[in-house]
């Protein structure tokens, strides 16, 4: 059925707010895990932000999508995007304990080129030259804002750019699922996974947790499954060209958090990268929206 040109923009305005909301939610996460990674592991602090998570996400999966969004067709494809999501969230985690947060926030925007070459490459996908283009560009706004070579280059400033080759790899999985399954399982199921998973890794490295940072580790898991739930029902809402470039207003959300709190204020060539990064990113998602019409 058609829907009349009021309600869609208004379900657009409301995508919008939430993907605004959601990402703000997201990168207040990403701080307060920056704050524990001092005294935990990253791989602690996601088992226990899964493990916190898990019952609200089970409660938000049957609201949203009933009893069939609890049950999957391919338990299997669940359990191997849980790997790379305790990957993914490991590696960034780890990139946040040495670098500032705005830092490790733009190179993550890196993400879409990957996952644009990634489809070109190994599931012959066409991609013109243009985004191929795009793809070239964003990578030299790696190079600008890592400076390979020079005496302000860090070793751990290649962690943000592997976690977005895990999460590109992550986001290509998707395909792994049945198409019958909705997003709520797919949100459900990748934090359950997660917790199961890395409860099998977590008795390496665990400390006991101090009765202080409770609140934190609960924080963590509800700032995360909000920022998650939000983002998830915006691109339901709205069209995916229309929020999917408002992810890049994580850098703003980054670099307030990372002065707030730490005093770090990134040099003006992390600017400038990020700048080239979050420029090709966004050409690629409007050309694929072209190219999709």
């Amino acid at each position: 059925m058609l829907q009349s040109p009021t309600k869609l923009r208004s379900q657009t305005s409301t995508g919008i707010i939430l993907m605004c909301v959601g990402i703000a939610c997201l990168c207040v996460n990403d701080a307060l895990a920056k704050t524990l990674t001092v005294t935990y592991s990253p791989l602690q602090i996601q088992f226990l932000r899964n493990a916190i998570a898990l019952p609200f996400t089970i409660v938000i999966a049957w609201k949203m999508g009933g009893g069939a969004a609890l049950r999957s067709h391919r338990p299997v494809a669940h359990f191997m995007r849980g790997a790379l999501w305790i990957g993914a969230t490991y590696l960034f985690f780890t990139s946040i304990r040495y670098l500032g947060l705005a830092e490790a926030t733009a190179l993550v925007f890196v993400a879409p080129l990957f996952i644009t070459a990634l489809s070109a490459l190994f599931l012959r996908e066409q991609v013109g030259w243009k985004r191929w283009l795009a793809v070239l560009v964003g990578f030299i706004g790696v190079l600008i804002a890592v400076r390979p070579g020079t005496s302000t280059f860090q070793t751990v400033s290649l962690l943000p750019v592997a976690t977005a080759f895990v999460y590109a790899l992550l986001m290509l999985s998707a395909r792994w699922v049945d198409p019958r399954e909705s997003v709520w399982t797919l949100l459900l199921y990748m934090t359950g996974t997660g917790a199961i998973l890395s409860l099998f890794l977590v008795p390496v490295v665990w400390i006991p947790v101090r009765p202080e940072d409770l609140y934190l580790f609960a924080a963590v898991a509800i700032f995360g499954t909000a920022g998650m739930t939000m983002m998830t029902q915006a691109f339901r809402l709205a069209p995916a060209v229309v929020v999917a470039p408002l992810d890049y207003t994580a850098i703003i959300w980054a670099t307030a958090l990372g002065w707030l709190f730490w005093n770090e204020i990134p040099d003006a060539l992390t600017f400038v990268g990020a700048a080239v990064i979050i420029a090709s990113g966004v050409f690629i998602i409007w050309r694929e929206h072209r190219v999709g019409r």
